[in-house]
């Protein structure tokens, strides 16, 4: 049963997140079976499946990304899914000169069942648990991000600003008015899907229950916006609990980036 249910999730995931889908409302071109991501300082590449290509035809789609963002002198991001064929597009990547990064898991689970199992966890003891607009909030989040990574978070605030102009909700978790936590829920239109972004957390704050705190608000908004599945891209921190609370591993995604040598440099 949980073999049949992972491969039907599976084809959800495949069918509605990838493609066009993955790459609504940004500016995007196509080349073949991919599409381009045009963001102001980074590409993206997309697609839903490489089928009917050969193993030179893969190669020469995988340098024509390359070149195309080197030439803006852009880095550029393919996202490898772990089902991806061939076997060997990891290699054939590499040899064009992306690099792996972090490898995340693909969860996915029914939004409502992980609402049931969560129901009456929405709430932390000493913890404000707050859906938010304004900018100085996403500043808020931002330097938080900033705290949490050790690394400069500020383009995250021009980031949520966009994201909620088109509709994303974005919460807040609140300790004595400081943010101790953030997450957003991204409903992708066209699809059956909310993905579960952020849930990053001060590290005196963690184990207190926020994180599922985090996931049980935004499990009942997608319930309520009748938005059948929640996905997450996981990494490791993060996807024992998610799985603890239902959510089943379907794939797993690895950014494979290529910078430029002139950006490289810098």
């Amino acid at each position: 049963m949980t073999d049949a249910l992972k491969n039907d999730l599976l084809a959800a995931y495949d069918d509605q997140l990838r493609g066009t889908s993955e790459t609504a409302d940004v500016p995007t071109s196509t080349d073949g079976p991919v599409i381009r991501v045009e963001y102001s300082s980074r590409g993206f590449v997309s697609y839903r499946s490489l089928d009917g290509l050969d193993g030179a035809e893969i190669d020469a789609l995988i340098a024509r990304q390359r070149d195309y963002f080197a030439a803006k002198g852009q880095a550029v991001e393919w996202k490898l899914r772990g089902h991806d064929q061939p076997a060997d597009l990891p290699d054939r990547l590499q040899a064009a000169g992306f690099e792996p990064e972090d490898q995340e898991t693909v969860l996915v689970a029914e939004s409502a069942a992980v609402a049931e199992r969560l129901h009456g966890r929405g709430a932390v003891d000493g913890i404000t648990i707050r859906c938010v607009s304004e900018r100085a909030d996403f500043e808020r989040i931002a330097a938080m991000e900033s705290a949490v990574w050790g690394e400069d978070w500020s383009w995250l605030t021009d980031d949520l600003v966009r994201r909620h102009a088109g509709g994303t909700d974005v919460y807040v978790a609140e300790a004595d008015g400081q943010v101790v936590s953030a997450a957003w829920a991204v409903y992708k239109k066209g699809t059956e899907f909310t993905g579960l972004w952020g849930g990053s957390t001060l590290a005196e704050w963690r184990g207190k229950g926020i994180y599922k705190a985090l996931v049980a608000v935004r499990a009942a908004r997608a319930v309520e916006l009748g938005y059948k599945y929640l996905h997450v891209d996981a990494s490791d921190d993060s996807s024992p609990i998610l799985q603890r609370l239902g959510f089943l591993a379907v794939t797993t995604t690895t950014p494979y980036v290529h910078t430029p040598a002139q950006r490289a440099a810098r």
